[in-house]
Formats: structure tokens, sequence, C-alpha cells
């Protein structure tokens, strides 16, 4: 029999992948390790997906997305950008993920360099793989921030530069300041920028937030990534969208139909109705993120083996560990005591040392987790 062997895109992934596989938990193990609000999708949201199967949504529709939805994400990207943007410079995508793959996809050709801040979603590196690109991490400094030195030399000659601000998995948002450095050093290249900005609505100062499509330096090589998932609890959903150049975004397009499909109208129609409420369905569940943030690192404050600073957006904590184990073992040894959170590694190699926790679960939850990671490190032997 004729041996099968993977292709060599599928063995590249095998051989550099930091994803790890999710399996299910077992029996009895308290999650604070997925990337996903708790909340159900608000009701009028779930009403207008209903109205509109029942009204015949069944069919394909706009490969691009429906005209509509696009007309009103170009109105409030034209609002956020302080720049006209048009519906053609929008296509709707199955998810920020398949948003980022169709946009990696889209520019990057094999041998090209593209910039990576660690930490970061793993995703990133593996769209690249995927790409035939060659992924460039760069490391935060010790805040977290970008080291804009180490950028300035990394981004030579780069094809693109990808981040999420707010970041997954460290919670920094990065500042105004920092953008337009990007911006200055960017400036004259054809090196383009991914802005991954999924966590937008889920930042606790909203003074500290800038979106990279108001920087003007960057607005024109920007490729703007954005999801429904995290602000309206939309994750099974999977609605996003991309938006940018109208030459990236028809490449990208072509990429998405062909991986994708159209997005089903139904869950479109959903998404107009979310976008149609905007922050009165999404500032409550950001209160309650910001009393969940209180009360995880009030305990996190009681366990001497732990520390992290405190996120200015997103509902993670990247905490750094003392404890002599890789971050592999540290998170395996908190989950056979009945703790699942997010190894380190998984980031990067400079997220090393350090393990992601979620604070998007319940207050019970947050308190019966912590309980079990200060009995865990203080057994410990």
């Amino acid at each position: 029999m004729t041996a099968l062997r993977p292709s060599e895109v599928a063995a590249r992934l095998a051989r550099h992948s930091l994803r790890p596989v999710v399996a299910q938990p077992p029996a009895g193990t308290v999650s604070l390790a997925i990337g996903e609000p708790d909340f159900d999708t608000p009701d009028v949201i779930v009403a207008a997906a209903v109205e509109a199967l029942r009204c015949g949504e069944t069919h394909y529709v706009d490969q691009n997305g429906l005209p509509e939805l696009r007309t009103v994400l170009a109105s409030q990207l034209t609002a956020l950008a302080g720049a006209a943007y048009e519906p053609n410079q929008v296509a709707v995508t199955h998810g920020a993920t398949a948003a980022l793959a169709a946009s990696v996809l889209a520019v990057v050709n094999a041998g090209d360099r593209v910039v990576i801040p660690e930490p970061c979603y793993s995703l990133y590196g593996d769209l690249v793989h995927l790409a035939g690109g060659v992924p460039i991490f760069v490391p935060a400094r010790d805040d977290l921030h970008w080291d804009l030195d180490a950028l300035r030399v990394a981004t030579r000659g780069a094809r693109l530069v990808i981040y999420s601000n707010p970041c997954n998995p460290t919670g920094v948002v990065h500042s105004a300041v920092e953008l337009a450095v990007l911006g200055e050093m960017l400036a004259g290249t054809e090196t383009l920028v991914i802005a991954d900005e999924a966590y937008h609505a889920i930042v606790y100062d909203r003074d500290t937030f800038t979106s990279t499509l108001s920087i003007e330096s960057l607005r024109d090589r920007t490729v703007y990534v954005q999801t429904l998932s995290k602000t309206y609890a939309m994750t099974g959903w999977r609605i996003g969208y991309v938006a940018g150049p109208a030459e990236v975004i028809a490449a990208a397009s072509r990429i998405h139909r062909t991986f994708n499909g159209s997005l089903n109208a139904a869950v479109q129609r959903a998404g107009l109705t979310a976008l149609s409420h905007g922050v009165a369905l999404a500032a409550p569940m950001l209160e309650e993120y910001r009393k969940r943030r209180a009360v995880f690192f009030e305990r996190l404050a009681e366990i001497p083996d732990l520390a992290a600073r405190m996120p200015d957006g997103t509902f993670y904590a990247f905490a750094r560990y003392r404890r002599q184990v890789s971050s592999t073992e540290f998170a395996h040894r908190l989950r056979d005591a009945g703790v699942q959170v997010r190894a380190g590694i998984e980031y990067g190699r400079t997220g090393e040392g350090h393990v992601r926790f979620s604070f998007a679960s319940d207050i019970a939850t947050i308190h019966q987790a912590m309980d079990r990671v200060t009995s865990c490190l203080a057994t410990w032997s």
C-alpha cells in the first residue's frame, strides 16, 4: 500500500505550530482557559436570526457579505478612521479567524518576512507558515509593550506586521504613541499592517484605546480585522469582517470565498441587529468583566507564586510564575489540581514562564478556580 504522507504545508504547520489541541477537560475541572464570553448572545440578536430564517433567508447570498451589512460597516469604519471607507473595502467573513487567514494568504508570498510582536495570538505564526512566509517574532519589553527599537530593526524589508490591540494574551492596549512610531518607521515602505482589534470593546478606560485606523500614517497600509464574537458574545455565530485598501480586500475576498463561501444570511441579519444596538448590548458585559477583573486580581495578590500586570483590555491575565518548570508543565499541574489555563509557550517563546488566565467566567467560578490554584501551589513539592 502506498504510504499516505501529508502535504509539505501540513508538515510545515506540524513542525512550527505552537497551538495546542484543546481537548475536553476532565470531569470536574474548572476552566479559566477559554477565550470566550460566558454570556449567552443577547435575545434581540437571536430573535433577528430566527426571524430571518422564518422569512426564508436560507439561500446563498453575496460572497462578500450582504450589501446592507457592508454599507453599515463602511459607515462605522469611516467614523472610526476619520476617512471615507466604501462597501467594496469591506468583506464579511467566517469570524476573525477566516478574516486573518484570507488576509495573510492574500498578501504574503513564499519567503516574505512577517513581523509579529510577542507574546502573540498563536494563529498568526501558523498562517504565515501556511502562506510560506517567514515569521519574525519580536519580544516585548518587560512591561509587555512593544520594544520599538527592536521593531524598527525587524521591520526593515518586511512584507507585513501583524498584531492584536488590545493584545491577546497580555491585555496590553498599545498607545497612540506606539502606533504613531510604527507608522513613522514604516513610512516610505510597502510594508502592510494587519491590525486585529477583536477586543476593541473590552477596554476598561476608553481613553487609552486608539484604533490603528485612526493613525493617519498607518491607515492606508492597514488591513483591519474585526469580529462580533467578543463584543456581543457571538463566538459560535462565526461572523467577522476585514477592511482595508480595495485591492487587498478584493484579493482577500477571493481567498475567503475559495475556502469558505458566503456566510449564511441569518447570521448576517443577526450581525446587523447587533451593530444597530451597539453599546447598549456591549456595555453591561464590559461592566461585568470589570467586576470579574477586580475579583481575579484580589485573589491573585494572595498567591506569592504568581504575579501579573492589570490588563488594560481583554479578559485575560498573563501571569508569571515562580517555579522552575516549563509553562506546559505548570499548566498540567494546575489541570491535575482541577483548573484549566493556557501555557505561555502557546503565545511565543517569550511567553515561557507564564500562563494565561481568562476571567470571562462568573465570579463564583473564579473563586473556585483560585481556591484550587492556591491549594495546588501551597502543596507543590
